[in-house]
């Protein structure tokens, strides 16, 4: 078995993922020594194939690692750096915005005693 589609990897479990892996680093490892001993131009050409279908595998996998971590920590109060949002260095530090809005007691109190003015303009 050669080549698999990403779909079809998604539907297998994680340990068939991680059998499929070993056949395949197996048969990279076969072709690889074809290769020295100078094989047929079929097997030189199935490196790649299999090379591919290898970061395939791990792609698929990693990904249902990290689907399985997301449900693990859903509604937790801390989550791991990797499931948090990337964003930007800057916007990971800026305050919230209710950080952003709040005001200190006097501010509060300025603004209770004296209120904006409200002008009646007219035309």
């Amino acid at each position: 078995m050669v080549y698999m589609k990403a779909y079809e990897l998604r539907s297998k479990i994680s340990k068939d993922l991680m059998v499929q892996l070993d056949e395949m680093k197996s048969e990279l490892a076969q072709l690889r020594v074809a290769k020295v001993a100078g094989g047929a131009a079929s097997k030189l050409a199935k490196i790649k194939i299999v090379r591919k279908s290898i970061a395939r595998i791990l792609t698929v996998y990693n990904q249902k690692q990290k689907a399985e971590a997301r449900k693990q920590y859903k509604g937790k109060k801390y989550l791991p750096k990797d499931l948090r949002p990337k964003k930007t260095r800057a916007m990971r530090r800026a305050l919230k915005p209710e950080q952003k809005y709040m005001k200190t007691p006097k501010q509060k109190t300025v603004a209770n005693n004296f209120p904006r003015r409200k002008y009646a303009v007219s035309m």
